[in-house]
């Protein structure tokens, strides 16, 4: 069955001398892999430089649905990026950006909100001119909500712990060690309630930011079936000041 579709590139992977494997997260059906043949001529229609991670793209595939991966058709540019490909800041915030969503999203199946909210935070930050280096904490932050352990903001109060484990803010520190103290649990409050606009208003030092980066991917850890550390973190802890 031909499908057509939108989707994201999150990894590929080199496969013999001429073939890729891509992970793709779809508009319609979720995570995807897919077998690519790159043709050795300029001809072709599959060209390598379309599965760079982070890419929208429009597809289409022969869906085959007890098939480990999809034989794709045709790939072309949905969305061209003016600044994220030639500013080195954004670009090693893409990639960091595309490993965290490769693990976080396996086991995503269709989930239209999802899409759309990684696509139009990512045309954010192609956009963007300046003030954008808390822009991955708000964007890890804000997609738990998509996957389904997102805070209860209403329980915080001034003083509380945050339980890591449970997603939930409590007057009293629970009994299992992964939960924050009253600051750090302050912090993530004030995080969960920034957005793009309103974040260059929080300001922090690199060792604040990468701090709180550690904290979100511990979390996301706690709930998401073998998620390992990132290695791309270790470029994004350079950035910024």
């Amino acid at each position: 069955m031909l499908i057509k579709t939108k989707a994201i590139v999150l990894r590929h992977l080199k496969f013999g001398d001429s073939s890729l494997i891509v992970d793709l997260f779809t508009e319609h059906q979720g995570r995807l892999s897919f077998m690519v043949r790159i043709p050795k001529t300029q001809k072709g229609k599959l060209k390598k430089q379309l599965f760079q991670p982070m890419t929208f793209l429009e597809i289409a595939y022969d869906y085959r649905q007890r098939a480990s991966m999809q034989h794709l058709r045709d790939a072309r540019i949905a969305i061209p990026f003016v600044s994220i490909p030639i500013n080195p800041v954004k670009m090693s915030l893409s990639l960091f950006l595309a490993e965290f969503l490769y693990y976080c999203t396996r086991d995503e199946q269709q989930n239209e909100p999802l899409y759309q909210y990684i696509v139009n935070s990512i045309s954010w930050l192609d956009a963007a001119g300046q003030s954008y280096a808390n822009f991955h904490l708000v964007f890890m932050m804000r997609l738990s909500r998509f996957i389904g352990f997102y805070p209860n903001l209403d329980d915080y109060v001034e003083g509380c712990y945050f339980d890591l484990r449970n997603a939930s803010f409590d007057i009293t520190a629970p009994l299992h060690p992964d939960f924050l103290q009253p600051v750090e649990a302050a912090r993530i409050n004030t995080l969960i309630r920034m957005n793009y606009e309103t974040m260059r208003l929080f300001r922090m030092n690199r060792l604040e930011r990468n701090r709180i980066t550690e904290l979100i991917l511990f979390y996301y850890r706690l709930h998401v079936p073998n998620m390992p550390e990132l290695r791309s973190f270790d470029v994004l802890k350079e950035l910024f000041v």
